[in-house]
């Protein structure tokens, strides 16, 4: 680690505590660095602080925290005091100050009585305070305060504490309104404003007046307002931060309305500290007709100045210099001329001071390298200014070519050797006295870079190491940092790609992409130097975007296009792919071109084999030996031209419709193959045998049937059917030929013998016969039963429908116990014909409801015995015909028995777990199931005849439960 004297990172700030504040603490902010870490302590007004004394006193990391802070005790001027082995150091001086604000006297304010147009000024008498405050008046109720403006002005100082008084009453009296009078200024600041260096000057001024006088400054000798200063509140506040000796002058306040106007003047003197030895400057500046002499005094007159040795004067300017403790003292600048006299005064302080250490000590350690150039600063408080000398060591350093004491002091030595190392001293002295303060000089190796960084060509999404290998002094702490293209990288940010390597200053670039490409350079430092190493990459990869793709010429079925290249990111282009994208495709796709392959030289193709009469846009795409770079930005949209149609529509047929019709159906052709506008088909028909077409016109493109309707069209006639289709550039070609038979008639006559059974509660079987074939007219498809219940509509009837021959069918999910009327009609695409005579039905009863319960199964030999409670039919329900057992293996085939008794008994002669259901059965159907009942698996006799029991376990299940079940 690097050893060193304390550092302040922070210094405590003077602080204002008030004395009704709730934090009933104040704290004293002090951060210090070093190495060895230094002791941190504390002054009160110059005597140190013994915190272990006073319980309201502890330290927090250096800073001083004070509880229940007291007035009396605790005021005054703290400094913080740090110190290690290197020396000690002593923080600027922070004063804590306590504020208080007494409440204002509780009598009642007398009544301002005033005319409409006149001014007014209320008296505020602030209550005892200690610290600065701030003002403001309230209008009628809080928290209205009053808004300043031109005609409002609250005068201000500045603070942070706040109390209300008591309210002044404000009435307007109706004896009059006030006239039009001139400004009176009624807030001014004084003639003399004395000002420190550095300090924030505020002068107020506002006036009364009718109109509303508005306010401006300037200065009294003629020069601009500084450019700093701020003017508030509608000019009434003039705001002069860091006040120098050029601020210092004669200002003036003008107040003016119609009526007239009114002038506040001011002088602005600076006053600051001067140590002997110095140059002081002042100027005098005043105008006024005739122009002004000017002289200057000293001591309020008892001493006039003249130009002489170290006093200089010129044109109202005093300069004095080499300032002594004897030009101490009053200075006055007096312009006069016939007209009269002006005076300005200013004071210089003239400080005395022997050489002093105790603040400014040398550092303990300097540190250089070997062969480098180091500054020892010495620079004591002294005044007038000190002599200076060095030693080495008990010897008198002496000078020579590398080795030279600075005007300030400072010793510098260049081209440093290991012999330079040694303690010095840097001795100083005036008339005042003489002091010394000493340091050492350490001197370390040079740092060297023993392995750069080197310049490297790689390509998208490779990986390398960038080397920076250094040799240095190894009791010094090295720093390793690395930048790209001048930005330092920041390896949490970007460490998806950027990665040290280790404690070394090698870095790991990781899956290289082109913005990678550029200027790397490694900085190594340490605490006596400071040196770089860099390299750049060139990052080959896929070429950029083409740019500029333009559409130079387009035909129906080609287009012309044209590019400039984009970067070839050090790979040369090879090749161009051209896409297109039209408002129906998906995405861009790849299109043939002109030549066939586009390389990497040519900046034109033709794209061929187009749709005519379709929006394109084009795009390019580069690529070298590395890959395929991004396509370039899409070119202009622009239409082909038309052409006559080429394709046809597809799958031509039709059929169907209503007696003495022709319909005729086919897929549209999509907008894309249209070719052109005003398109739409040409639909031509004749009679199967015979010659001559007929045709028409259907206009709309999306049209997608035609029906021929003639009352001499025979039903379910063969028709030869083509279409066609046009535009705006003629007429294309028909599609293939194909038979298409017009609309038949329904049926003429009714199915007979309709016969209907109920087969379950829900389930009715109904049959008939089909008409006599030389009974009827029209083309039989099939037929439709129609079942409705007693007492509902015929209309909202069940149908279900049959297809061919099939003279039966079975109606499902009808209700049980319920009579049902049915009929039987038949259809073809042409209708339904006459409806059947209706039959009657009743559903069977509902199967029982209620399951088998109190089921028991007990095992002996390998079989099974079930036994359970018979199940009895309510009066609607359906009497019990017997029992279906169905045993279901858990992981296997599921078989079912029918028994008319309440047991069964199973032979089970092989191992698996086994589920059981019982259930009844009736004429109505199947009733409810019981629960499932879980068997274990049994153990057979012994396991080599376990497996070929299980082959045959369902058919031997079924035999043994049939057998018994009929016994």
């Amino acid at each position: 680690m690097n050893l060193h004297g304390p550092v302040f990172l922070q210094e405590p700030n003077s602080l204002i505590f008030p004395l009704d504040s709730e934090e009933k603490k104040v704290k004293l902010s002090c951060e210090v660095k070093g190495n060895p870490r230094p002791t941190i302590g504390w002054k009160l007004n110059g005597s140190s602080i013994d915190v272990g004394m006073d319980y309201r006193y502890s330290l927090l990391e250096g800073s001083l925290l004070i509880n229940n802070p007291n007035k009396s005790q605790d005021a005054g001027t703290y400094q913080c005091v740090a110190t290690n082995p290197f020396g000690t150091i002593v923080s600027r001086e922070a004063k804590l100050q306590f504020a208080y604000l007494e409440n204002f006297k509780t009598r009642s304010r007398s009544t301002v009585s005033v005319r409409q147009g006149q001014g007014m000024v209320l008296l505020c008498g602030p209550p005892p305070h200690s610290g600065e405050l701030t003002y403001a008046w309230i209008f009628n109720e809080y928290p209205s305060f009053v808004q300043q403006d031109s005609r409002r002005f609250v005068s201000q100082e500045t603070g942070n504490l706040r109390v209300l008084g008591p309210p002044t009453p404000l009435v307007l009296r109706n004896d009059g309104v006030m006239g039009e009078y001139e400004p009176k200024i009624e807030v001014q600041f004084p003639e003399t404003v004395p000002s420190a260096k550095g300090t924030t000057v505020k002068l107020e001024c506002f006036a009364l007046g009718n109109p509303v006088p508005t306010i401006s400054w300037r200065r009294a000798d003629g020069k601009q307002l500084p450019r700093k200063a701020r003017r508030h509140r509608s000019s009434g506040l003039l705001e002069i931060p860091n006040f120098q000796q050029e601020d210092a002058g004669l200002y003036e306040c003008v107040a003016e309305n119609v009526r007239g106007r009114n002038v506040a003047r001011g002088q602005l003197t600076f006053y600051g500290e001067q140590g002997s030895a110095a140059r002081v400057s002042w100027e005098c500046r005043a105008s006024g007709r005739p122009k002004p002499s000017y002289r200057w005094l000293k001591d309020w007159g008892f001493a006039v100045l003249f130009p002489q040795g170290r006093v200089q004067l010129e044109q109202g300017s005093l300069s004095i210099a080499n300032v002594s403790l004897s030009d101490a003292g009053m200075y006055q600048c007096v312009a006069e001329n016939r007209h009269g006299v002006i005076f300005a005064s200013a004071e210089l302080s003239v400080i005395a001071i022997g050489p002093d250490f105790s603040k400014t000590l040398l550092k303990k350690i300097t540190l250089v390298k070997v062969g480098g150039e180091v500054i020892i600063e010495c620079k004591p408080k002294a005044s007038p200014r000190p002599t200076y000398s060095w030693k080495k060591g008990k010897d008198i350093l002496r000078e020579n070519e590398r080795i030279t004491v600075l005007e300030d002091g400072s010793l510098r030595i260049v081209n440093v050797t290991k012999s330079d190392a040694g303690s010095y001293t840097c001795v100083a002295t005036n008339h005042f006295g003489t002091a010394s303060s000493t340091g050492s000089l350490l001197v370390k190796d040079p740092t060297r870079v023993m392995v750069s960084p080197f310049s490297m060509d790689v390509t998208v999404g490779e990986s390398i190491v960038l080397p920076c290998q250094v040799s240095h002094d190894h009791s010094l702490d090295i720093v390793f940092t690395w930048t790209f293209n001048g930005h330092l990288i920041d390896f949490e940010k970007d460490g998806d790609h950027f990665e040290r390597q280790d404690s070394a200053g090698d870095l790991m670039i990781r899956s290289i992409q082109l913005k990678h490409a550029g200027k790397y350079v490694c900085m190594v430092q340490t605490s006596v130097d400071k040196l770089s190493a860099a390299a750049d990459l060139i990052v080959r990869g896929p070429p950029g975007p083409p740019e500029a793709v333009t559409i130079d010429e387009v035909t129906d079925t080609t287009a012309q296009l044209s590019w400039r290249p984009g970067a070839d990111n050090h790979s040369p282009i090879t090749m161009y792919v051209v896409q297109a994208r039209t408002p129906f495709s998906v995405g861009w796709q790849a299109v043939s071109t002109v030549p066939e392959v586009i390389d990497g030289r040519t900046f034109t193709a033709t794209v061929v084999g187009l749709n005519p009469w379709v929006e394109y846009e084009f795009r390019v795409v580069a690529a070298n030996l590395i890959g395929i770079g991004e396509p370039s930005s899409p070119s202009e949209k622009r239409r082909t031209e038309e052409a006559l149609p080429e394709v046809t529509p597809a799958n031509v047929s039709g059929g169907g419709g209503s007696k003495s019709e022709l319909v005729i159906t086919w897929e549209t052709v999509p907008e894309e193959l249209q070719n052109g506008g005003g398109f739409g088909y040409v639909v031509a028909f004749r009679p199967l045998g015979t010659v001559s077409w007929m045709q028409t016109v259907v206009a709309s493109p999306d049209a997608a049937r035609y029906v021929f309707r003639n009352e001499s069209l025979p039903p379910f006639s063969p028709y030869e059917v083509k279409v066609g289709v046009y535009n705006n550039k003629g007429e294309g070609s028909f599609s293939p030929v194909t038979v298409v038979y017009s609309a038949e008639e329904e049926p003429t006559r009714a199915p007979t013998t309709v016969l209907a059974r109920s087969l379950s509660a829900s389930d009715v079987e109904v049959s008939w016969a089909p008409p006599w074939e030389n009974q009827h007219k029209g083309r039989i498809q099939g037929y439709e039963v129609r079942c409705w219940r007693h007492g509902e509509k015929e209309e909202n009837a069940k149908r279900i429908r049959t297809v061919g021959n099939q003279t039966s069918t079975r109606v499902s999910n009808l209700r049980g116990n319920a009579l049902y009327h049915l009929a039987v009609r038949a259809y073809n695409t042409a209708g339904t014909g006459p409806s059947s005579a209706a039959v009657n039905v009743t559903t069977k009863k509902p199967p029982p409801s209620q399951p088998p319960g109190n089921i028991v199964w007990n095992s002996s030999d390998s079989k099974i015995i079930l036994n359970w409670d018979q199940v009895k039919a309510l009066d609607n329900e359906s009497e019990v015909r017997g029992y279906k057992v169905s045993i279901s293996m858990v992981q296997g085939s599921t078989s079912v028995i029918e028994t008319n008794k309440t047991s069964v008994e199973l032979s089970l002669p092989f191992e698996e777990d086994y589920i059981i259901e019982i259930k009844p059965f009736s004429d109505g159907g199947d009733g409810s199931s019981s629960e499932q009942i879980r068997i274990p698996k049994i153990s057979s006799s012994g396991s080599s005849t376990s497996s070929a029991c299980t082959l045959s376990a369902l058919s031997t299940i079924m035999i043994s439960l049939t057998a018994r079940s009929s016994l």
